[in-house]
């Protein structure tokens, strides 16, 4: 009897040490898909980021240092070879070899892939040997790093199998093996995948690089109400949660059993406007757009109380900013690209009467509900605040799984959009964000609004290829201020990112808001 009940307690034990290395958590939004090329969203990225990798990588202060390659070399103004690690195997056993690194960076390159821009600005790669890969470029690209640790490596050979060498066209609502499928030579490999429901992922048992906590298995949960996210986190169901409503962060932070993880985010968050149609689709003006005026956009920029949302609706949590830059660094902390115009009511109803709209006019605000701080509430805080210069706002909230593809199609006559990630460098929001939509790789892509603004971008354009610090400083900032001053998009804050989590488990926050599963240790 004994014995049995020792044998008992050795299975228990060994279910509590199995259950310890589980982590469950959760967010209130989900992966938009497990295609890693289809889109750039950093949720999407983050997730994808367990299974697949890229030939660098980030270290806990964003630093680049070596992944899928150990070394690269600039060999002159237009050519980088990058050596490849050797001996990395897919999850499905295949060996990781040039012709698949070749392969990724052409998939990137497509139209239906969102980071085709900055898989653009690492050139043409072709195979020097087995273990070398030379990047040509067709111009100098002072942040070839950066723009090469965007690309996720994918295996040619499951991509042809599985008929997935394009990527998916999410907009359309394509689907694809590699929406639901993954096999990268991460840490994690993919095992379940239901789409609003649950993710599961177990430990890469042959993985060549060193996992630095104990997690074996991880069951992601999208949990959209705040409420019931941090009733699961409370009651010790989950044992994660990204993104706790930051009205909670006082009482977690008073909760026995649970903790709070602060930190900023590189991510800024503003509103953007239609400012190609001669007609918006949501409006009560018809005829002409509005937004095409600039005392327009200056109005409703001015007629925004920053300080009230920082204070009521962030609770203190957020950094209320005039530039539309995910980081001051952007900027190169230029006080004056960084300084918000006033909130001026005064000002407001001035510029729109002077612009012909005494009266003010109707238009939508489209928004997401489940993908920023506080989004959908964000917007309909704004709405009351246009309403008193008589601009009356309908707000349309959406999860993210439908408001993305809403942008895409270019569907909304006003949006909220964040922009950030690890990079704080403005190449790669002066290309894709402020230049003019032109549908040429990449370039413009996230200027959904299509504002049109040539000198700006002869600017950006120049600045991309300035190998010169000083001499592209002076062009980044030249461009910035005409964004700025032209109130081209309306910046409203870069957020705080509080995480939350079980007393007993250890987290790493980094600025990108990036959650490595391999850094986490769950503890007794």
């Amino acid at each position: 009897m004994k014995r049995l009940c020792s044998l008992a307690l050795a299975g228990a034990l060994a279910v509590a040490a199995a259950d310890a290395q589980t982590l469950r958590w959760a967010s209130q939004g989900d992966p938009q898909t497990m295609d890693p090329h289809s889109q750039n969203e950093s949720m999407t990225n983050m997730m994808n980021g367990q299974v697949y990798e890229r030939l660098t990588s980030r270290d806990r202060q964003l630093k680049i240092v070596p992944g899928l390659a150990t070394e690269w070399q600039q060999v002159g103004p237009l050519v980088w070879r990058v050596k490849l690690r050797q001996g990395v195997k897919f999850h499905d056993g295949s060996p990781l070899t040039a012709d698949d690194v070749v392969y990724s960076v052409q998939r990137g390159q497509m139209p239906t892939s969102q980071i085709n821009n900055y898989a653009a600005g690492v050139g043409t790669a072709r195979k020097i040997d087995e273990s070398t890969i030379e990047f040509t470029l067709v111009a100098v690209n002072p942040i070839f790093l950066e723009h090469l640790d965007t690309l996720w490596i994918m295996s040619k050979a499951w991509s042809e199998k599985n008929k997935v060498t394009r990527p998916l066209d999410f907009k359309n609502k394509e689907e694809s093996y590699a929406a639901r499928n993954a096999n990268g030579t991460g840490p994690y490999m993919l095992v379940s995948r239901a789409p609003g429901i649950k993710t599961t992922y177990r430990r890469n048992p042959s993985y060549w690089g060193k996992v630095e906590g104990n997690v074996q298995e991880i069951v992601f949960t999208p949990i959209a109400n705040d409420a019931t996210r941090l009733a699961a986190l409370v009651s010790g169901e989950i044992d994660f949660v990204l993104d706790p409503a930051p009205r909670d962060i006082a009482r977690l932070r008073n909760t026995p059993g649970v903790k709070v993880i602060d930190g900023p985010e590189n991510r800024v968050v503003f509103i953007g406007m239609d400012q190609g149609r001669d007609e918006l689709l949501y409006s009560s003006v018809k005829g002409r757009n509005p937004f095409k005026d600039v005392r327009v956009r200056r109005a409703l920029y001015q007629a925004i109380d920053i300080e009230t949302l920082k204070t009521k609706l962030m609770n203190g949590q957020s950094f209320p900013t005039g530039a539309v830059m995910p980081s001051p660094l952007g900027t190169y902390n230029d006080a004056e690209l960084e300084k918000r115009y006033p909130f001026d009511l005064a000002v407001a109803r001035k510029s729109l009467a002077d612009a012909g709209y005494a009266d003010g006019f109707e238009v939508q605000l489209h928004c997401p509900n489940n993908r920023y701080v506080n989004d959908e509430q964000i917007c309909i805080a704004l709405a009351s605040m246009w309403a008193q210069v008589k601009v009356r706002v309908k707000v349309s909230g959406e999860p993210r799984v439908t408001y993305f593809p809403r942008l895409e199609k270019y569907d909304f006559s006003m949006y909220m959009l964040g922009w950030g990630g690890s990079v704080t460098d403005a190449e790669t929001t002066l290309t894709p964000v402020m230049r003019n939509n032109l549908g040429e790789k990449g370039i413009g892509f996230y200027n959904y609004g299509h504002s049109k603004n040539d000198k700006l971008d002869a600017l950006a354009a120049q600045s991309s290829i300035e190998a010169d610090p000083k001499k592209r400083e002076e062009l980044v900032k030249a461009a910035l201020r005409e964004f700025k001053e032209q109130f081209t998009a309306l910046p409203l804050h870069r957020q705080v990112i509080p995480w939350a989590a079980r007393a007993n488990v250890d987290v790493v926050h980094r600025a990108d808001n990036w959650f490595e599963v391999s850094w986490v240790t769950i503890g007794k």
